[in-house]
């Protein structure tokens, strides 16, 4: 009997992805943007896609939706941006029972799975409330008192083969008692041959997850193409799978500047090492920006694992070897999305704090970019779901 997931906060499915691939069946999702629904539904068409926002969804409605299906595993990465809350007069804004965490909890009481897996930002460890709680610890406690076993660790991406160093907190409640609920390590990026040789796999590099797809400069390319390589290595063949298409490979639209600007970096060079005359410039302005971005258009060294895709990638890392930034596939290959997973929507849009400030709701999208950075990846997903799925058939 396979095992059922629901995710909730599910964004485009990058956790229950990794689910079902270990062999579980995802039957459904709670997600607020329409996009990420989307892409969600398109890739899973058979799951219940519940669209809204949580905390307006009733009781009754999760229940009629949910309940039938049964779901063995609820996931879920609640934001947890402060645990702030519109009214402050109500407790301790940084408490986490204020905030969207109160929603998964409320999915579990409701729909009592078997595990519920919420997974966070590392920081959320040396978080603490107004009244000097750690919010972990709160976190713990809520779950306990629906009768669930609690452990939580951090999880390095790279350690299960996901070229990307990102570190996520991964907490597993469990309704029985788990032997171990984090999966065993099984990749290093170590050269160490010590390491090889206790069975650990070498994680891929950057290049070695994007070398195969289609060599394009800025301004080329398209939502759906053709393969121009073959496979050089059993990770990009993994990812290929069974599909005869490319998606999602559209490289932006950058001005002659901004790519002349690319061409004077070397690997490891960010915007604040660029020649003078290439800086940024002011919005809308002839004048330079005064800022310094170190973060933004760091050229990657090939060779290495990639830095953390996060929501915003598109403006944060320049390809190795051309002068753009990566395309949203290979953006996804690193998160380790297989290649027959199309994203939906536009590739970009205005930043979201402009859209906001402009009072332009409804174009406030999760864009194919913000869908990618967002998610868990499957891979580090999958590790986790199959040491799961071997406890729970057993």
């Amino acid at each position: 009997m396979s095992v059922k997931v629901l995710d909730t906060f599910a964004g485009a499915g990058g956790f229950s992805l990794g689910f079902q691939l270990a062999g579980a069946e995802v039957v459904g999702a709670i997600e607020y943007d329409s996009w990420a629904c989307e892409t969600f539904q398109f890739n899973h068409p058979e799951a219940v896609v519940l669209q809204g926002d949580i905390t307006k969804i009733s009781d009754e409605e999760i229940l009629q939706r949910f309940s039938g299906l049964k779901p063995d595993v609820v996931l879920g990465g609640p934001p947890c941006q402060g645990f702030s809350i519109c009214n402050k007069n109500n407790g301790d804004p940084k408490d986490p029972r204020n905030s969207l965490f109160e929603e998964f909890i409320r999915v579990g009481r409701l729909l009592s799975p078997r595990v519920m897996i919420m997974e966070n930002v590392p920081n959320l460890i040396k978080a603490r409330t107004e009244s000097k709680e750690r919010v972990i610890d709160i976190i713990c406690m809520e779950l306990q008192k629906l009768g669930y076993q609690v452990e939580y660790r951090i999880l390095e991406a790279t350690h299960y083969g996901v070229p990307q160093i990102r570190r996520r907190l991964v907490v597993v409640a469990s309704r029985e008692k788990l032997n171990d609920p984090f999966p065993a390590q099984t990749h290093t990026t170590s050269e160490n041959p010590d390491l090889l040789e206790l069975g650990l796999k070498r994680c891929p590099t950057l290049w070695e997850a994007i070398s195969d797809l289609p060599d394009i400069e800025a301004r080329e390319g398209e939502e759906e193409s053709d393969y121009t390589k073959a496979p050089d290595n059993d990770f990009q063949r993994y990812l290929r799978g069974e599909s005869k298409r490319l998606f999602n490979h559209k490289a932006m639209n950058h001005s002659k500047r901004l790519v002349e600007r690319f061409a004077s970096m070397r690997w490891g060079d960010s915007t604040s090492d660029v020649p003078d005359h290439l800086r940024p410039l002011k919005r809308n302005s002839t004048e330079f920006s005064e800022k310094a971005y170190d973060q933004n258009n760091r050229r990657m060294h090939p060779e290495r694992p990639c830095h953390t895709i996060a929501a915003s990638f598109y403006a944060n890392f320049v390809h190795p070897y051309k002068n753009r930034n990566f395309t949203a596939r290979e953006g996804a290959r690193i998160q380790t999305f297989p290649d027959w997973y199309v994203f939906k929507g536009k590739p970009t849009v205005v930043s979201h704090k402009l859209l906001q400030r402009e009072g332009r709701h409804e174009e406030k999208h999760l864009c194919q970019y913000n869908q990618i950075g967002n998610a868990v990846p499957p891979l580090l997903g999958k590790a986790i779901a199959e040491n799961l799925i071997k406890q729970l058939q057993g």
